[in-house]
């Protein structure tokens, strides 16, 4: 008998109450204090007098602090991407702004007093076996104190950041939050938030797509000139920020954050470059199967199929958890006990956020997964997905905090890999010729989305951004900018595009990491390399990741490559060697329909 499960979360086993919770408070007075004897511990720092003692204490209680701060921080993003009409919630939000600010301003002197401690007494000090074990990351901020501005000023633009640079980034999430169209589906007219519309796009009509395209156009429009002030004020900030720093390059910051080289970018967006003909193949064969010329944008998405299989929760649960098991037992054991501990929100209603997330509660070891499940094998993959980004988290819960800050690509490898595996079993699972084709389509369709749609989101915000430098970019300039990097990315093979994507598309107005979209295609061919690895494994796989992901949070992905796989990020061979991999999906395609 197959369990059910529940499609809503639990979040009271780690603060009861939601938004008014009075024990999650009594928590946020204690981040207070413990902020504040940081603070003092911090100033105390004598940079030309400080023992292995001395720099342990503080490294100790940092790490006790970004934990329960990591805790807050991602209890009040639950809150507020369950119900965005949650008031309170929004409120949390903004004192999550002030919270992160005080965190990062005391962080920020912490890494100028040990960039002014002495070479060679730094290096006798990371001979101690606490401050060893976090040695990356102490010798990655000392680093980074060299490129930043005096203490004072760096702490005076994180206190300017909680009105401006994140007032901008809220302001958007509440604009989209209270957007919402509405759509008639087989003569029935219903309201849907922006999320929830979007996932028409999907649908097997295309009158139904179309008719939600136009819709959901139309409200972006009407939005457009308010989000190009979110949007041009969050990059203008940025770029303000990097002028005082005197950064010329508005990728050093993203570059630094996914510790990676410019050289590694280059040599995967050269890869995929030089291999986009079969899948613009793949876009031709998809636009004849739909009886279509040339795709539209929301034909890209669209399932070729008009029966296309369709997952209850329970299901798709047991499904990932079965095919998990063929590659790692823990890996299917963490992801039964997220499904029955209910560490997920896939509800589909309305007044929740758009789009899917994976948070971690650092301090509990749990995590919690936001999504908004309508049962397709994307669904399906998208929850997958999630639970990859958990399992990382889970492997990392017992090593000492600081070394659990893994940046976003690796982040995305573990994802994906986790992706990859549900999409591969779903095809070789495939019961006749026409569930395999519309399986093979889906997964190819994420080829599709790292190689075209994210290299569209990356053009976009590079040029923008140097347009920017010159001062506020138009709205009918931004649409400019996004159809011709649209355009590019997909080979100028679609029959019209999305100009409004600038909009639509959260991660273009977040303050977390800037250039928030490479990271999603290296984590894609990263987790394409890893799981070759795993297929040709004899049976140590599940040690060798676990290994892997321990990693991530201490060391760059050149070196995290060159240990684990034994290969050189910085050349094309195993980006296009990766790429095989999604070619041979669109070959095996190409040849079945």
């Amino acid at each position: 008998m197959q369990i059910t499960y529940e499609t809503t979360w639990d979040l009271d086993t780690i603060f009861q109450g939601g938004s008014e919770s009075g024990q999650f408070n009594t928590y946020l007075d204690d981040i207070k204090r413990s902020l504040r004897g940081l603070s003092e511990s911090v100033m105390e720092i004598n940079p030309h007098d400080i023992d292995a003692d001395i720099l342990t204490s503080v490294v100790n209680q940092l790490e006790y602090t970004t934990k329960r701060l990591g805790e807050a921080f991602a209890f009040i993003s639950c809150l507020s991407a369950q119900n965005v009409k949650d008031a309170k919630a929004g409120m949390l939000v903004g004192k999550r702004s002030e919270l992160k600010a005080e965190a990062d301003a005391i962080k920020t002197n912490f890494d100028q007093k040990i960039m002014q401690i002495d070479d060679k007494k730094w290096e006798n000090l990371l001979t101690d076996p606490i401050l060893h074990e976090v040695a990356f990351v102490l010798n990655e901020a000392r680093q980074a104190a060299k490129d930043q501005l005096p203490v004072e000023q760096e702490v005076l633009m994180n206190d300017l950041a909680i009105d401006g640079y994140q007032g901008w980034s809220q302001m958007y999430d509440t604009v989209v939050g209270n957007m919402g169209v509405e759509l008639e589906v087989n003569g029935v007219r219903t309201s849907y938030s922006m999320g929830q519309a979007s996932n028409k796009l999907s649908d097997p009509n295309r009158a139904v797509r179309k008719h939600a395209a136009e819709q959901i156009d139309k409200e972006w429009k009407a939005n457009a000139e308010l989000l190009g002030q979110t949007l041009n004020h969050l990059a203008g900030f940025r770029l303000q920020k990097y002028k005082h720093r005197k950064w010329a390059d508005v990728l050093k910051e993203p570059l630094a954050i996914n510790r990676m080289k410019q050289e590694t970018l280059d040599a995967m967006w050269k890869a995929i470059s030089r291999n986009k003909q079969p899948f613009v193949q793949f876009l031709q064969r998809k636009a004849e199967l739909l009886g279509r010329e040339k795709l539209s944008m929301y034909d890209i998405g669209a399932p070729i199929s008009d029966s296309v299989k369709m997952y209850s929760f329970s299901e798709g649960a047991d499904f990932i958890v079965e095919q998990f098991r063929t590659f790692s037992p823990k890996m299917a054991d963490f992801a039964q006990m997220a499904f029955e501990k209910r560490w997920i929100e896939a509800e589909d209603r309305a007044g929740k956020r758009t789009g899917g997330f994976c948070t971690s509660f650092p301090d509990s070891e749990q995590t919690r997964i936001f999504m908004t499940f309508s049962g397709t094998s994307s669904n399906v993959a998208t929850l997958a997905h999630e639970l990859g980004h958990a399992y990382h988290q889970h492997v990392m819960n017992d090593i000492h905090g600081l070394n659990q800050g893994y940046a976003m690509n690796v982040a995305e490898t573990a994802s994906t890999f986790a992706e990859m595996i549900v999409a591969d079993a779903s095809v070789k699972q495939a019961k006749d010729k026409h569930e395999k084709k519309a399986l093979l389509e889906d997964k190819v369709q994420r080829g599709i989305s790292f190689f075209m749609n994210i290299h569209a989101r990356f053009l976009f915000e590079s040029r923008f951004y140097e347009e920017r430098k010159q001062g506020m970019v138009t709205v009918e300039r931004l649409n400019e900018l996004m159809v011709d990097a649209q355009k590019e990315a997909y080979c100028d093979e679609l029959e019209d595009y999305d100009e409004k994507f600038w909009a639509s598309k959260l991660h273009f107005h977040i303050t977390g990491v800037p250039f928030y979209n490479f990271p999603y295609t290296f984590g894609y061919l990263f987790s394409l390399g890893l799981y070759a690895h795993a297929l040709e494994s004899d049976g140590n796989f599940e040690d060798d990741y676990a290994a892997l992901l321990r990693d991530t949070g201490r060391m760059n992905v050149e070196e995290l490559a060159e240990k684990h796989l034994n290969v050189d990020f910085t050349k094309p061979d195993f980006w296009e060697n990766a790429m095989k991999l999604c070619i041979k999906d669109v070959e095996e395609f190409l040849a079945i329909s």
